[in-house]
C-alpha cells in the first residue's frame, strides 16, 4: 500500500495513476475540504483525462483522507515554495510531511519525495530528522506539465535518486505500473539536481527570447521571425518571448542555485531578473500604446488571461497577477481582467463573459493565448489589441 501525501496538481494524478495501475492507494491533504470534495466525488482542478482517471480509480478502491497511514511506501508531493528573501528553498512542508509520516510508519518503509527540491534537501533537511528511524529515503522528481499531465505521466522518463540499487529497483516496479517511459536509477543528490536544472535550463531560454524581443523592438525587427528563421538551424531552438514566467517550477526552481550558490551563479540569476522584470516591461508597453491611441482611461484597458500559461486553470506565480501587483505600485489600478478558466473572483474587476469583456475594451492585452481567444479572435478586429503571447493572426495588432 501507498499513502500519497499531497493531492494538488502532482499528489492527485500520482495517486490515481498508482490506484489504476493496480497498487492500493491512500490519499491524504492535511485541507479536509479538499479530501470532502474528492470523496464525494468531485475533482479539485481541472486538467485533461483527469475525471476519467479519478472515476477509474474510485472504482478501484482509491481511499482520501486527512489522515496519515501506516504504508510500505509513502510518495510526499507537497509545495516547495522558496524564500524570497534569502532566494533559498522553503522546505517547511516538506519538512511537515516527513516528520508526520515518521510517526506512523514501520521500520525499512520508503519514503519517496516527489516535490521539487534543490539539492542537498535531504541531506540537510530531512536525513537529520529521522536520526534513529530505519527508513530509506528517495527522489523522485515529478516531470509533468499542467494541460498535459496525464500523457505525461504514462510517457514521460523518470529519474529515481536513491540510496542503494536495491531500493531503487523497488521504486522502478512501483513506477513502471503505469510509466511507459524509460525509468532512470541514480544517486539522490543527481536526481535533485537535475529537477532543477532542467526547469533553469528553460528559464534561460525564455530569458534569451525575452531579451531578444526588446532588442527586436528597439530596432524595429519582428522577434517571431527573427525566431523563426534562426530556429531553422538543426542546432539552435529558441524559445517564445512572452509577458513572463510562471507556475510552480520555472518562476521558482532557478532561485534554489542562485540562493545556494551566490558566488558562482550569475547567468542564471541574470535569466530570472530578466523573466521577472518582463510584467514591469508589458505594463510600458501598455502605457505607450494608450499614450498613441490617445486611451486615457484603464478601465478601457483588459487584461485576457490571468492562468500562467494556456488552457489550464492554475495561476500560480501567473504573469498577470504580477502585473496587476505591478499597476497597483504605480497607479490606482481599474483595468479590467477576464479568463474563462477562472470561475470565481480572484483580482478587482475580474469579467466572467468574454463578449461583455471585449465590449468594454478599447485595449484588449492577449497575456495567456487561451484556445477560447484564438478560436474568437474576430471579435476583436474593432478593438485594439496587444498580443503578448504572438498568437493571433488579426491584422495591425501590437505584438512584442
Amino acid at each position: 500500500m501507498i499513502n500519497v501525501i499531497g493531492l494538488g496538481y502532482i499528489g492527485l494524478p500520482t495517486a490515481l495513476m498508482l490506484q489504476t495501475g493496480g497498487t492500493q492507494v491512500i490519499g491524504t491533504d492535511v485541507d479536509p475540504e479538499k479530501t470532502n470534495q474528492l470523496n464525494a466525488g468531485n475533482i479539485t482542478f481541472e486538467e485533461k483525462g483527469l475525471c476519467e482517471l479519478f472515476q477509474e480509480a474510485v472504482k478501484k478502491g482509491i481511499v482520501f483522507t486527512t489522515a496519515y497511514k501506516q504504508a510500505d511506501v509513502y510518495l510526499i508531493a507537497v509545495p516547495t515554495p522558496y524564500n524570497k528573501r534569502s532566494r533559498k528553498i522553503d522546505p517547511s512542508y516538506v519538512v511537515a510531511a516527513v516528520k508526520k509520516v515518521l510517526e506512523v510508519c514501520p521500520d525499512e518503509a520508503i519514503i519517496i519525495i516527489e516535490s521539487t527540491i534543490s539539492p542537498n534537501t535531504i541531506d540537510h533537511f530531512i536525513r537529520p530528522i529521522a536520526k534513529g528511524k530505519a527508513v530509506h529515503f528517495v527522489h523522485a522528481p515529478e516531470r509533468i506539465i499542467p494541460g498535459n499531465m496525464i500523457h505525461e505521466l504514462r510517457h514521460n522518463a523518470r529519474i529515481i535518486g536513491a540510496d542503494t540499487v536495491e531500493i531503487a529497483e523497488k521504486v522502478k516496479a512501483i513506477y513502471a505500473t503505469f510509466c511507459k517511459g524509460e525509468i532512470v536509477l541514480t544517486d539522490i543528490r543527481t536526481a535533485e539536481m537535475s529537477k532543477v536544472a532542467e526547469n533553469t535550463y528553460r528559464d534561460i531560454n525564455i530569458a534569451y527570447a525575452n531579451e531578444l524581443a526588446m532588442i527586436c523592438n528597439t530596432s524595429g525587427l519582428d522577434v517571431y521571425e527573427v525566431i523563426k528563421v534562426a530556429n531553422m538551424h538543426p542546432r539552435v531552438n529558441i524559445l517564445q518571448p512572452g509577458p513572463g514566467v510562471g507556475g510552480h517550477c520555472i518562476s521558482i526552481d532557478p532561485w534554489f542555485l542562485v540562493g545556494d550558490y551566490p558566488d558562482i551563479v550569475h547567468v542564471i540569476k541574470a535569466a530570472r531578473e530578466v523573466n521577472d522584470a518582463m510584467p514591469e516591461y508589458i505594463l510600458e508597453k501598455i502605457a505607450e500604446i494608450m499614450d498613441k491611441n490617445n486611451i486615457k482611461d484603464l478601465k478601457k484597458v483588459g487584461l485576457y488571461g490571468l492562468t500562467y500559461k494556456e488552457n489550464i486553470d492554475d495561476i500560480r506565480e501567473s504573469p498577470t497577477l504580477q502585473l496587476l501587483t505591478s499597476m497597483k505600485r504605480h497607479l490606482a489600478c481599474g483595468i479590467g481582467v477576464y479568463d474563462p478558466y477562472i470561475q470565481y473572483d480572484v483580482v478587482e474587476n475580474q469579467y466572467h463573459s468574454l463578449d461583455k469583456f471585449i465590449e468594454d475594451m478599447e485595449l484588449i492585452v492577449i497575456m495567456v493565448a487561451h484556445d477560447e481567444i484564438i478560436k474568437h479572435q474576430e471579435k476583436m478586429r474593432d478593438r485594439l489589441v496587444f498580443d503578448t503571447r504572438g498568437r493571433l493572426s488579426l491584422q495591425n495588432i501590437y505584438r512584442l
